[in-house]
Order: structure tokens, then C-alpha cells, then sequence
């Protein structure tokens, strides 16, 4: 088939107009652009902003990836140790303010011969304090996006992602889920079609929420919770993300694989917020909740 290298192509294109509009965003910070290559790999652009007014860490990166033999974690047995290529834009953002939810987003197309070969994308939001206006703008914004490409994609690709980005140990979602698609294949264009409008979701899905979060004041008690809660991100992408074993199986470049998580996180012992406290509100968004139907109902300022 041969279309990995056009759709790397069109990564770039979108990699650089988010990476102008999160810089525009944030008003301070630019992004560190980082070229990588493996000879027997591929490489890639690495693009991650610090310490910015409004993104703690911000990444979005572009890889294009062949191997002789397809690694375990990309969950698909039956063509496991085949050579694939593979290329994908991902982006994880940890904005500052304990208020603004984290967001990530990946989509990827594989490609193990002309008849094998599939697409994917995944995009969640991870909020320390939870809002309900938030959440429910942000699934709605995705249903739009997947009723625009068949009324089936939207309720399989939630209930798949609030499965995924479930953390066992814990008992509870990473954050408020999203939509998650693995091996999409099929007839090729309108499935291109669907991942590039996708891409094209991200920043009406996410900025209005950082327009109304960031001004909010926080202190060292809300910091203290975010990095409480940051803890169990990285748990969750150090132990169960198939992304961050597919990179380093693969032997993808360490900084471009691990900018994913937050520069600071924390872990407290027997940490249960007080009852009735925002920090304890926080827990009825981590479990599976129908977003679209739900009114707003605003809880704390």
C-alpha cells in the first residue's frame, strides 16, 4: 500500500499549526523543536514546550517507524513479529493551574503489507478538579466530530476509552475518558478522512476549557492535589499505556516517549480527601458517565 510516508506528511503539516496554536496560547513559552532518527527505525520531530505561563509541559510529536517485527503491545497477536511501519502525531499537555485538566491525544496509522493495515486515535481529558460545563463540553465536541463520520462512533469509541483508561490497581479511571479507536480499517479514505477531522477536533475541545480555567486562583492546597493526582497519570502511563511500551519496545526516541508525563507528580500514603471538599468531588469523574445527556449543574466556583 505505501501511504505511511503521505500520512507522516500530513502530521507535520497538522503537528505545526497545534504547536503555533499552543504557543499562541500560553503567550511566554515556545516549543524546543527535537529531530530524531534511528537508521534501523526511522525518527521523527519532537516539539515539547516547559515552564510556559500556562503549559507545565506540553509535547506534540510526529514519528514515522518501520521494524521487522511488530511489538506485543500494539495488542495485535496474530501479526505479531511481522515488519510494519507505522506513524503517528501524539500530544500530551499539563497545563500549570491545578483547575486546567490535562489533555492527550494520539492518532496513528500501521502498516504491515498492502492487505494488513489499520488506523487508530484516542483523545481524554484528566482533570485534577473536575467540572461538569468541562466534561460535558468536551465529550460533546466529540460526538459532533464522530456523528460526522457514522452514529456508531461516538458510543464505541466512549465505552472503549472509558475500558482503556481505567487504572485496575486503583479502581478508577484516569481521568473523565474520551474516545478510543484501535484497528479501523476498511475502505481507506473516509477513514483518513475521520482521523484528520479528528485532529482538527483537538483545539475546540480543549481550549475553551483552558479560556475558562486558567484564570482561576489556585494555592499550595490545589497544587498539592493536582500533583497528588498527576501520580496517578503516571501510574497509569508507566504501567498500562500500550503507547509507552510500543515506544520503547521499539527503541523510539526516550524523550519523545516519556515528555508524556508531568514534570512533577507526587504520592502521599492513605491520601482520602475530606468529605463534601472539592478534591473529594473529583472521584465521581472517574468512573463511567454518560457526558452527552448530562445537565450542568456547577458544583464549586
Amino acid at each position: 500500500m505505501g501511504y505511511a510516508q503521505r500520512i507522516a506528511d500530513q502530521f507535520m503539516v497538522k503537528q505545526q499549526r497545534l504547536v503555533e496554536a499552543f504557543e499562541e496560547f500560553d503567550g511566554e513559552a515556545r516549543f524546543q523543536r527535537s529531530r530524531w532518527e534511528r537508521p534501523e527505525l526511522g525518527g521523527g520531530l519532537a516539539c515539547v514546550l516547559q515552564d510556559g505561563r500556562v503549559f507545565e509541559r506540553a509535547g506534540v510529536n510526529v514519528s514515522l517507524v518501520s521494524k521487522d517485527g511488530l511489538p506485543e503491545s500494539a495488542a495485535h497477536p496474530d501479526i505479531t513479529n511481522k515488519p510494519f511501519t507505522a506513524t503517528g502525531i501524539s500530544l500530551v499537555l499539563h497545563p500549570l493551574n491545578p483547575f486546567a485538566p490535562s489533555y492527550h491525544a494520539n492518532f496513528r496509522y500501521f502498516e504491515i503489507d498492502s492487505e494488513t493495515w489499520w488506523f487508530g486515535a484516542v483523545c481524554d481529558l484528566t482533570p485534577a478538579y473536575g467540572f461538569d460545563e468541562d466534561a460535558i463540553h468536551f465529550h460533546r465536541t466529540l460526538e459532533t466530530w464522530c456523528n460526522r463520520h457514522g452514529p456508531h462512533r461516538y458510543p464505541t469509541g466512549k465505552a472503549a476509552c472509558d475500558t482503556y483508561f481505567t487504572i485496575p490497581h486503583r479502581r478508577e479511571m484516569r481521568g473523565i475518558g474520551g474516545v478510543f479507536f484501535d484497528r479501523l480499517t476498511g475502505d481507506f479514505d473516509p477513514l483518513l478522512d475521520f482521523i484528520t477531522d479528528g485532529i482538527a477536533t483537538i483545539l475546540p475541545s480543549y481550549l475553551p476549557i483552558l479560556q475558562r480555567r486558567c484564570p482561576t486562583p489556585y494555592g499550595e492546597r490545589e497544587r498539592a492535589w493536582q500533583l497528588l493526582r498527576r501520580g496517578r497519570y503516571v501510574e497509569f502511563n508507566l504501567v498500562h499505556d500500550r503507547g509507552t511500551r510500543f515506544g520503547l519496545q521499539t527503541n523510539g526516541n526516550i524523550e519523545a516517549i516519556l515528555m508524556s508525563l508531568p514534570p512533577l507528580a507526587a504520592w502521599q500514603s492513605q491520601t482520602t480527601p475530606q468529605p463534601g471538599t472539592p478534591e473529594a468531588d473529583t472521584a465521581r469523574f472517574l468512573q463511567p458517565t454518560d457526558w452527552i445527556t448530562k445537565s450542568f449543574v456547577p458544583v464549586y466556583p
